[in-house]
Parts: structure tokens; C-alpha cells; sequence
């Protein structure tokens, strides 16, 4: 039997007066089920903060979203509203038209440079799972290319006026391509416009999911009247999860990203679920899945469902991470209470250690520019890492008032 949260807004909607979280979970799909158009029918509209409503839904990626359903299903909305909304829909709307065309432009000058880049996220996912390019918000464009490339690539990047957005030496550079995950660029429009990504996730997270098997898994799509490379079904959902999890789903616009991907695409769970042991992801896809099913009241397939069975702790996990999401929490990513979120959703124990290893002698970018070496002492920013990491992560707690 399906388990729902307390706070399913489908469900409970007669019970009490509707959180704005509830709301927004209510909001935030594409085709609302029978549940879901009850509860926005019988939403009281004159109980609801509507600045902090839709602040919360822009902070949530979710506004084009909500403004589409609250404009199709209630016809009662005042007249500044519905103006409001409708603008909001229209001004994400024209801003991914032009990010639709730069993904064009930029797609067939890697193609003409023969360099495999599959371009993910953004505009691929609003047109494929959403079906329309003003229902996502997105505010740059991804691509990921095999770490062999990536020179080349950023060659290739700064004949259309691409620039990295922090230029680094060639010792750096070679760096970060081993325990880095992606590179910035800034364009002519303005900064941070378009990544390069090259892993799934950075070195230290221990989640060895390789873009070359990525890249050679790729299927052709036709995105904005032209065909491009685009990730299976199942790697995509799998890089979806990965990167809700490594923010701890803090955001409802990934776990929409999730049902879409769930509803408009053919998974083959038993690859799904293959893919994610290799990885030592299981759990994080579990939660994903659970998270979506019960904030979002999507139906999971049937052959999803022992993925989530097979691991009795996603339940828990699932209402803490769910409640943090109600509540709005937010997370250092440096610190011990992220580290401890991150190690609970490993499954196995050995990825648990990895992680841990690799977190305490994984350089990262304040390690190096807090300490300048020459290439050939690289290996001393280990001890710059283990120093600052300590500072960061040990002193303080020393530093706590002990009880009694």
C-alpha cells in the first residue's frame, strides 16, 4: 500500500487550512491528478499571503508552474493577479527562448567542431518532460563532455566569445578535471551562462559515475527543431537524482524535474536500478523517487517499487528530508551536518568510507586559493585541505558551552 505524508495537500485539504508549502506542492506539476484539482478548487484564496506565495514559488523554481495551474483552474483570481502570474509565465517564457537559441547556436558549433557534448538540464528537459518552454525556470546552459575533451572544448567554447568564468593555470586546470565536476563560462549576455560538466558529482563524493559511459549510452533527440545528443532515459533520471541529492532536495523544481522525467519517459527500472548499484546510488534514487511520489502525488510505475522496498531506512529519511523541505531549511555544504546527510545516503559501507576518505584529501577550490604552490608540490594541498577542514569542521565543536 502506497504511503502518503500527513501533509499531502490531495488528502487533507478539508481537514485544516492548507500550509503554503502544501500549496505549493499542489502547484508544482504539469497535470494535476483528480486529488490535486480538488484541493486548488477548494483553495480559500483570501487566506493565502500572496507576496510570500509567490516569493516562495520563484525561491522554489516553481513559478511558472504555479501560475499556469492557479490561471487554468481558478477562475476567480482578481484581475492584478491573474495580470501578475501571466507575466510571470511570459517573462520565464522569453528568457528561455533566448537561451533556446543560444543552445542552438552553441550545439551546432560543437557539432561542426566534430565534439561530442550532450546538453541537459535547461531547455532539453523543459521541452522534453515539459512540453513547454515557459514551464521550467533555468537560468544557464549545461553540456557535458568527456573529461578528454574538455581542452578542446574550451577552444571550441571561445571561438563564439565563451570565456571560463575564473581562469586557472594549466596545472590547476588539470587539477580540477580529476577531482572537479564542472567549469563555468561567461558569455556576451552576462556571467555564469553556460557549464561544462564533465562527472556527475565532484571527486570527493565518491559516486564514480563516468561521463564517457554517459556519453557513449547518449541517444539523438530533437530539441528546438534540431537533433542533438541527449542522455537514455535511465541515466538522465539517475543524473536528476544525483543532483537533487547532493542539495538535499531543497528545491521543489527537482523533484517536478523527477515526476516529468517519470511521466513523459520509458524507464527500464531493472537498467535503472543496475546503474544506480554500480554507482552505490540506490538510496539516493529511492529517496528521490519517494520524495516525488509522496510531496507531488505522482503514481511511480509498479516496476519502481522494489527500489524503493529493498531499503527500509528511505521511509525515514524520506519525512526528514520532506519536513526540511517544508520548513524551508537550508544547509552549509560545508559542514558536519551536511557531511552526515551526505554519508546517510550511502547505502554501503564501503562508498560511506570512500566518501570520508576522499572528503578529508580532496582539494577544492578554497584550498587552493588559500595557499598558492608550485605544480610540483600539488600533492601538499592534502595537508592545506586536512588543516582547513579541521579548522572548519573540529574547532568549532570544541568551542561549543558543554552541558552542565
Amino acid at each position: 500500500m502506497t504511503e502518503l505524508l500527513p501533509l499531502s495537500p490531495a488528502l487533507h485539504a478539508a481537514s485544516h487550512s492548507p500550509s503554503e508549502f502544501e500549496v505549493l506542492c499542489a502547484l508544482s506539476v504539469t497535470d494535476p491528478a483528480a486529488g490535486q484539482l480538488e484541493f486548488i478548487a477548494n483553495l480559500d484564496l483570501s487566506t493565502l499571503q500572496w507576496p510570500d506565495l509567490i516569493r516562495a514559488a520563484e525561491s522554489h523554481g516553481v513559478l511558472p508552474l504555479v501560475a499556469r495551474n492557479l490561471v487554468e483552474h481558478r477562475r476567480d483570481l482578481s484581475g492584478e493577479l491573474l495580470r501578475e502570474l501571466r507575466v510571470a509565465y511570459e517573462t520565464n517564457l522569453k528568457r528561455n527562448l533566448r537561451f533556446a537559441a543560444e543552445l542552438d547556436r552553441i550545439a551546432q558549433h560543437l557539432q561542426r567542431s566534430q565534439l561530442r557534448a550532450i546538453p541537459f538540464k535547461g531547455v532539453v528537459l523543459a521541452e522534453s518532460a515539459y512540453h513547454d518552454l515557459g514551464l521550467r525556470s533555468f537560468s544557464d546552459l549545461d553540456f557535458l563532455v568527456s573529461p578528454a575533451d574538455f581542452i578542446r572544448a574550451k577552444g571550441v567554447l571561445a571561438e563564439i566569445g565563451y570565456r571560463p568564468s575564473s581562469e586557472a593555470s594549466p596545472a590547476i586546470e588539470s587539477l580540477w578535471l580529476r577531482v572537479g565536476y564542472e567549469c563555468a563560462f561567461d558569455g556576451s549576455a552576462g556571467k555564469n551562462l553556460l557549464e561544462l560538466q564533465w562527472a556527475a558529482l565532484p571527486y570527493f563524493y565518491a559516486v564514480d559515475l563516468r561521463a564517457d559511459d554517459l556519453l557513449a549510452r547518449a541517444r539523438r533527440r530533437s530539441i528546438a527543431a534540431r537533433e542533438v545528443l541527449d542522455l537514455s532515459a535511465e541515466d538522465l533520471l539517475l543524473m536528476l537524482c544525483l543532483h537533487a541529492a547532493k542539495h538535499l532536495w531543497t528545491r521543489l523544481i527537482w523533484l517536478s524535474d523527477i515526476a516529468q522525467t517519470l511521466r513523459t519517459e520509458t524507464i527500464n527500472f531493472a537498467v535503472l536500478s543496475s546503474r544506480a548499484r554500480a554507482s552505490g546510488v540506490v538510496r539516493m534514487v529511492a529517496l528521490s523517487l519517494w520524495l516525488a511520489r509522496n510531496l507531488l502525488q505522482l503514481q511511480l510505475p509498479a516496476a519502481a517499487e522494489p527500489i524503493l522496498a529493498a531499503d527500509p531506512q528511505v521511509p525515514d529519511l524520506g519525512h526528514t528530508f520532506a519536513e526540511r523541505l517544508a520548513r524551508g531549511a537550508s544547509y552549509d555544504f560545508e559542514s558536519t551536518e551536511y557531511f552526515r546527510f551526505i554519508l546517510k545516503l550511502r547505502e554501503r559501507r564501503t562508498d560511506r568510507w570512500r566518501y570520508l576518505w576522499r572528503l578529508v584529501w580532496t582539494p577544492g577550490a578554497g584550498d587552493v586559493s588559500a595557499v598558492c604552490l608550485p605544480a610540483l608540490l600539488f600533492p601538499l594541498y592534502r595537508v592545506v585541505r586536512l588543516g582547513r577542514l579541521s579548522r572548519k569542521l573540529v574547532l568549532p565543536s570544541l568551542k561549543r558551552p558543554h552541558a552542565g
